[in-house]
């Protein structure tokens, strides 16, 4: 029996989390091809070892230039239907990637299961008005047609798609672990760090102005008893001040991007805990998602911090993987960052003690979402 051929309609190529996903359908063992939009928010060089069919540049947000951005890459997933009837399965992330993906089913002529993928909730599907309304209805209509929904955390069925939706169909969670392309690095020792200021870091894709403000309001008010520091990229068009924060604050420190994820081990390194807690939409996909960072500073023995009621604080409490504070103040967080050094010293220990797979994503878990 020849290899599952995937085709994978990509919101953005260079994406940390959508490479991820690729390289991992490719480990599991089936061929992709991928149709991809391209943002500016991250590994600006990247280029795909895959085939991979542009569909052009795609702006940040929802407006205008977004819908034209679609109707282009439309026109171009039309030329490639042809390629399209070869696909055993289609997958896409999002709502537009989704309508893409259904379009190019239709015009190929392949009756080949779609695959829907969310790893947010825009906040679009949770407000009023006419253009919320259509995407609702939209999504509706790309659900009657989905084979698998697959989310990155089990909130988003209790919170969206089960009340709006009503969805009763096939569903598997795959949380954001690390997918490691060859072998794992070697974890650290579970020793504590050397003294000196705690280390809190604050690793990934750094969007939100929410948090910027909190750590920069902790580190005033530590003073030289901390040290934040910021390791990711950064997206400037949520953050324009990101800079001048950081100037201002001379124990907050960003120490750039890094390759994913080559570059987790020393993006973690030396942090006693880390800042795990989406502040950027409250009350909506923020309180439901699982981001990245609870498995990559577990991986590397960083317990995380979080905020309670989250989706993220009942992760983080029910397995042990670092703190909750019952809400994002500063005043709050510093007596919490001051009077945990045992607990973080135990929970060090704990993460360290865990298999890689607590932390790691399986190729076996991909093989099941494209059965």
């Amino acid at each position: 029996m020849s290899a599952p051929r995937v085709a994978v309609f990509a919101f953005d190529i260079a994406e940390a989390s959508q490479i991820k996903t690729i390289r991992a359908i490719r480990a599991a063992g089936a061929g992709v091809e991928s149709l991809s939009f391209r943002r500016d928010n991250m590994n600006a060089g990247f280029q795909p070892d895959w085939e991979d069919t542009p569909l052009g540049h795609a702006p940040n947000g929802v407006g205008p230039r977004r819908i034209l951005a679609l109707l282009r890459g439309g026109m171009r997933v039309l030329l490639r239907r042809r390629a399209l009837r070869r696909a055993d399965v289609f997958l896409a992330r999002n709502l537009d990637m989704a309508l893409l993906a259904l379009l190019g089913r239709w015009a190929s002529g392949n009756r080949a299961p779609l695959v829907y993928q969310c790893l947010d909730i825009h906040g679009l599907f949770a407000r009023r008005g006419p253009l919320a309304a259509l995407a609702r209805r939209a999504e509706a209509m790309v659900l009657r047609r989905t084979h698998r929904l697959v989310l990155s955390s089990p909130r988003f069925l209790e919170a969206h798609f089960g009340p709006v939706h009503d969805w009763q169909g096939k569903t598997q969670v795959i949380e954001n672990r690390i997918f490691w392309p060859g072998s794992p690095p070697p974890r650290p020792a579970a020793a504590l760090r050397n003294p000196g200021p705690l280390r809190v870091g604050w690793v990934g894709t750094l969007r939100c102005p929410r948090t910027l403000a909190l750590l920069a309001e902790t580190a005033d008010r530590m003073g030289p008893r901390v040290q934040i520091v910021l390791r990711g990229v950064v997206h400037g068009h949520q953050l324009p001040d990101f800079g001048k924060v950081i100037s201002a604050s001379p124990n907050m420190h960003y120490d750039g991007p890094y390759a994913y994820p080559e570059g987790l081990a020393q993006a973690y390194s030396g942090l006693d805990c880390v800042w795990a807690q989406d502040l950027w939409q409250r009350g909506g996909n923020s309180d439901w998602l699982l981001p990245n960072r609870l498995y990559e500073a577990g991986y590397f023995g960083c317990p995380s911090i979080a905020i309670a009621g989250t989706e993220t604080a009942c992760v983080v409490r029910g397995r042990a993987l670092g703190l909750v504070i019952p809400e994002a103040r500063a005043d709050i967080l510093v007596p919490a960052l001051e009077a945990s050094h045992t607990a973080r010293g135990q929970l060090r220990r704990g993460l360290l003690a865990r298999p890689d797979d607590a932390f790691c994503l399986t190729t076996d878990e991909i093989a099941r979402m494209l059965d």
